[in-house]
């Protein structure tokens, strides 16, 4: 076997290797305001169905007409597959869908969303519950005093 500090080639490719950034995965908390719960109505215009999570995007309706595209967060592709979701046939861009969530904390249109209404009254979860919604200041379980 090799040493890569003998094989300065295979070191430098090694630290290359090494310095690759991850996509950082984020809490619920630290996103999105449990406290600030959204259920839209709109057309899907685009799914996304990637890791580590997926999105799809909404045209939503407000009460004057106009038109704002929102964007919803959920499970990866595997979790959605397991859970009975089927690409491009269980939800699609042109299909009307009501999908209940929590809004984003930087206030714009984009939410996480929790669960999906069909048209026929189907119901799916797209995304998990919302956690505290704290970022993790306030622990799962009481500690002992």
């Amino acid at each position: 076997m090799v040493s890569p500090i003998r094989d300065p080639w295979l070191l430098a490719c090694t630290l290359c290797l090494a310095v690759v950034p991850l996509p950082a995965h984020h809490s619920f908390g630290a996103e999105y305001d449990a406290d600030k719960p959204v259920t839209l109505t709109g057309v899907i215009t685009k799914i996304e169905w990637t890791n580590p999570h997926s999105h799809f995007f909404m045209d939503v309706k407000d009460d004057k007409g106009n038109v704002a595209n929102w964007k919803f967060e959920g499970y990866p592709p595997v979790v959605l597959y397991r859970t009975g979701w089927k690409r491009d046939v269980t939800m699609k861009p042109g299909d009307t869908i009501t999908v209940f969530g929590w809004r984003a904390r930087d206030g714009t249109n984009w939410a996480h969303s929790r669960e999906i209404t069909f048209p026929d009254g189907k119901k799916l979860f797209f995304g998990p519950p919302s956690g505290t919604g704290d970022g993790g200041n306030t622990p799962a379980v009481k500690a002992p005093q």
